[in-house]
């Protein structure tokens, strides 16, 4: 347990039954109910369930409610929600028990009656878990814990990796939906319940909510525009007011865009106190959303902290990347939600964010892109188009650059124009509209190439993809986000960042019923015309004026191109170095020696691409070490 002891440094403790051959250990972070009476491993009063559970149920006192109404309730110990969960499990059982909850979890409850294991995760994927059996015959091991850490601890681990898997993070960043980066290990998917029995080895996986089938639903009948943003409204102060429920201090981290400031908003309006609120800030003023975070702040009324952070300091969270996501993990911009998760947990325990409006309320400029770019090629017939998108391609990307650089220079930090055609001849290639999105979330379009004798996995990106229904194109690469890059990508990189310093966070936009609210709306009520999260705005605007809203979406970027070539640009060679990738044998040392090699010469900007090379090879380092 010592291997996750940042996820949990209030208590640890641990339940053994030998004869069964089961240990279960839990370390707590306390939240809600800070005595021994909310100390895990927690039994159920009849001794039948042992529980371990990561993770807040919301709706705790009304399930609480619930439970004595029903006659069958235990002599309560305390007022964690752990113990209301166990005393809902005993009483419904876990699948019915699940429906009833609001929140965000890990969990596994080990059954002395029928002498199974059974795990679960959150709807949305905001917490992980990993499994998997190691070992074979009469010496294997079923093992399963919070983070791979956990898992490495164990002697029996085997740690053989999962090429495919190389594949994974060079596309996307990331190791996707239920696989990891080792052969035989698993993550439990959002929504899934999984089964164990130890006897037969036998593993049972089934949704208990399903979020593709969620997003497809036929919608309910339109409502008016103000109908639905009251409605919204509604909904979304009623999730905040359950996710404010802590014994600890609380604050939120507020960034001056839509969702995180819509979050503070409706915390502000229920709070006597000013809110404690939490950004980053960054001097060069196009990556720095401080101002604008400082300025909606101002007009709530929130205390507000923020932090200026250099490049250097930004760069000496490098190192610790590798221990802190625990497997390979690329999107640059954990590097900055780092920063401010230890700036947030100097003064509070748990912060609110605004994670999940974008995959909600359709607010990536990807999906209005390649909508506009599906409707310009429309009359030109496939052939044609695949035909000159090999034409240009065929042209060498530095050659355009040098012929177009007097008319279109490159941007300090950005793509030449000959790399940034080549990608976009890349997208007007593709027939399918899912094919174009899957195009366009990957860092690597063609990382076989990169990856000697691996193949990539099916995935609901390609080759088993979600049923589609009735939505439309942008509400399908909705749809698709919120089932991998959100789980993947942005609730992976928050998890691992705020867990590294002990510090909870809570995302009131996944409550599961302002999910299902959103899928049930018209897509015009989410993006119109080249406005996104139309409805979530109208919310905002009701609290904050639009002039300080009102601006190009940033995010959290980081030049991670320009420091590759400047203070990162000696740690990047030494894992980039020819002779060592060649004689470790993940990668193709001459097509990856050649990028670094384009990249320090800025002919090509690869930062992004060498940024998930990177991040393989420092894992690879800190796991063997």
């Amino acid at each position: 347990m010592l291997a996750i002891a940042h996820r949990g440094p209030d208590s640890r403790g641990h339940w053994v039954d030998a004869k069964a051959g089961v240990a279960l250990g839990h370390l707590r972070l306390a939240i809600v109910d800070l005595t021994a009476a909310g100390h895990q491993p927690m039994a159920s009063p009849n001794g039948r369930y042992i529980l371990v559970f990561n993770g807040e149920i919301y709706n705790h006192s009304d399930l609480r409610a619930e439970i004595d109404l029903s006659g069958r309730g235990p002599a309560w110990r305390g007022t964690s929600d752990t113990e209301i969960l166990l005393a809902g499990i005993a009483l419904w059982g876990i699948e019915q028990t699940l429906t009833r909850v609001t929140g965000m979890f890990a969990l596994a409850i080990w059954d002395r009656e029928t002498r199974s294991l059974t795990m679960a995760r959150d709807r949305l994927g905001e917490k992980p878990l990993y499994f998997g059996w190691q070992g074979t015959g009469s010496e294997a091991v079923f093992l399963f814990g919070s983070e791979l850490k956990a898992l490495r601890a164990h002697p029996r681990f085997e740690g053989r990796l999962r090429r495919s898997s190389l594949l994974e993070v060079l596309r996307y960043g990331n190791v996707g939906e239920d696989r990891s980066i080792y052969e035989d290990i698993s993550k439990v998917s959002p929504g899934e319940i999984v089964r164990i029995d130890p006897a037969s080895r036998k593993i049972q996986r089934h949704y208990y909510w399903d979020g593709a089938s969620i997003a497809a639903l036929p919608k309910p009948q339109r409502r008016s525009d103000e109908q639905v943003v009251d409605e919204l409204e509604i909904l979304l102060t009623q999730a905040v007011e359950e996710q404010k429920m802590a014994d600890v201090p609380l604050g939120a981290f507020l960034s001056g865009g839509i969702d995180s400031s819509t979050i503070v908003a409706l915390m502000q309006r229920q709070s006597a106190r000013p809110v404690h609120t939490f950004s980053i800030g960054f001097p060069e003023a196009r990556y720095d959303e401080a101002q604008h975070a400082q300025a909606v702040a101002a007009h709530l009324g929130t205390h507000h902290t923020d932090l200026y952070v250099s490049d250097q300091e930004l760069m000496d969270v490098v190192p610790q990347l590798a221990q802190i996501y625990d497997e390979p993990f690329a999107d640059s911009s954990q590097i900055p939600t780092y920063l401010v998760a230890r700036l947030a947990r100097q003064h509070v325990a748990v912060a609110l964010s605004g994670d999940g409006g974008d995959e909600l309320f359709g607010g990536y400029g990807r999906y209005r892109h390649a909508v506009t770019l599906r409707r310009r090629l429309r009359a030109l017939p496939m052939p044609l188009r695949r035909l000159g998108a090999q034409a240009l391609c065929g042209m060498p990307a530095g050659a355009i650059t040098t012929a177009l650089a007097p008319l279109i220079p490159t941007l300090l930090g950005k793509e030449p124009i000959g790399q940034r055609l080549h990608r976009l001849a890349s997208y007007a290639a593709q027939s399918q509209l899912e094919d174009l999105h899957r195009m366009m979330v990957s860092v690597w379009r063609f990382p076989e190439a990169a990856v000697p004798d691996a193949t990539s996995p099916s995935s609901l990106l390609s080759g088993n993809m979600p049923l589609r229904g009735a939505l439309s194109d942008i509400e399908r690469m909705m749809q698709l986000d919120m089932l991998t890059y959100l789980p993947n990508d942005i609730l992976t990189k928050v998890d691992r960042a705020t867990m590294a310093v002990a510090l909870e966070t809570r995302a009131p936009f996944l409550d599961h019923r302002v999910v299902q609210f959103a899928w049930g709306l018209p897509e015009d009520q989410k993006v119109r015309g080249s406005q996104t999260k139309w409805a979530l705005r109208q919310v905002l605007y009701r609290y904050v004026p639009k002039a300080l809203i009102e601006r190009p979406k940033m995010g959290f970027e980081v030049p991670i191109g320009l420091w590759l070539r400047a203070g990162l640009r000696d740690w990047a060679g030494d894992l980039l170095d020819s002779t060592r990738i060649a004689r470790e044998g993940n990668f193709d040392s001459h097509l990856i020696s050649n990028m670094w090699r384009e990249h320090l010469s800025e002919q090509f900007n690869w930062g992004a691409q060498l940024w998930c090379v990177l991040m393989i090879q420092a894992w690879l380092e800190k796991v063997k070490t």
